[in-house]
């Protein structure tokens, strides 16, 4: 077991074409010897935007601070709102981006599975915000 406060992991920009404004934390991955998930902390600046993309894994989102909206859909034509408490669920294979529409920042965890903590390339981002 370990406790740490998630300002003590540093944010790593978010490079991936497409992003804009996107800082992540790599709260809990293998490194820590979690055998299952990886834990990460998203902050997306007023603006900002994750890419517009997919993945062959699904992930679980809770909005901590902040809203915007959710771009998803198999053809990622889908766009909902998402504010803070909501809880989202993005199956394997459906594209999709985060954006940041309001005027303070937006903050959600991800969890994923831990094979892919590390954003090992599995992605394949299209551009723009």
């Amino acid at each position: 077991m370990f406790i740490r406060h998630s300002q003590q992991v540093p944010p790593q920009a978010m490079t991936l074409p497409g992003a804009r404004g996107v800082a992540m934390r790599l709260l809990v991955g293998r490194a820590d010897g979690a055998p299952t998930f990886g834990m990460r902390l998203f902050e997306v600046e007023p603006g900002g935007c994750t890419p517009f993309h997919q993945h062959n894994y699904e992930h679980e989102i809770l909005v901590l601070e902040g809203a915007g909206q959710v771009f998803g859909g198999l053809d990622g034509s889908t766009i909902r709102p998402i504010q803070a408490g909501d809880v989202v669920f993005m199956p394997p294979n459906e594209k999709h981006q985060f954006r940041n529409v309001s005027t303070q920042p937006l903050k959600f965890l991800c969890l994923i599975p831990v094979s892919f903590d590390c954003g090992n390339g599995t992605c394949q981002p299209t551009p723009g915000c």
